[in-house]
């Protein structure tokens, strides 16, 4: 059984792919491939792709993984009926019990209103003037 794949190829750090036809029981690194429909560069997304040759591929059964179908699907490509896409995967937290929002909310104590006593100002003293003694006059 033929499958499509993606090949990686490129320098480290730095990951370019080639769309590969080749046997489904080998490696992809194996470098025994059938025919090469396509390339990937995941950096600038940018892709080159013989869509007859993949149609020609997919009719006669070859099996894409699911990052080629997904691919091939975004640019039109129409995949076989026989074709079962692959179901997101959902993640699982581990201790699941533990996280903060499965924890049981504290009740925080109910605050009523506490009315505060109304503060008055001072009252200040009238400044008086010092009387006028007879002696000033």
């Amino acid at each position: 059984m033929l499958a499509i794949r993606m090949q990686r190829n490129g320098r480290s750090h730095y990951p370019t792919y080639r769309i590969v036809v080749q046997e489904a029981r080998r490696h992809p690194l194996s470098g025994r491939i059938v025919a090469e429909v396509g390339k990937f560069n995941p950096a600038t997304k940018a892709l080159t792709l013989d869509k007859e040759a993949v149609e020609k591929y997919l009719k006669n059964g070859a099996q894409p993984s699911s990052r080629v179908a997904f691919i091939l699907k975004k640019n039109g490509v129409k995949l076989p009926k026989w074709y079962k896409e692959v179901p997101a995967k959902k993640s699982v937290a581990k201790h699941a019990d533990k996280l903060r929002k499965n924890q049981p909310k504290e009740e925080a104590p109910a605050e009523t209103p506490v009315e505060e006593p109304a503060v008055e100002a001072p009252v200040e003293a009238p400044i008086e003037t010092p009387a006028e003694t007879p002696e000033q006059a």
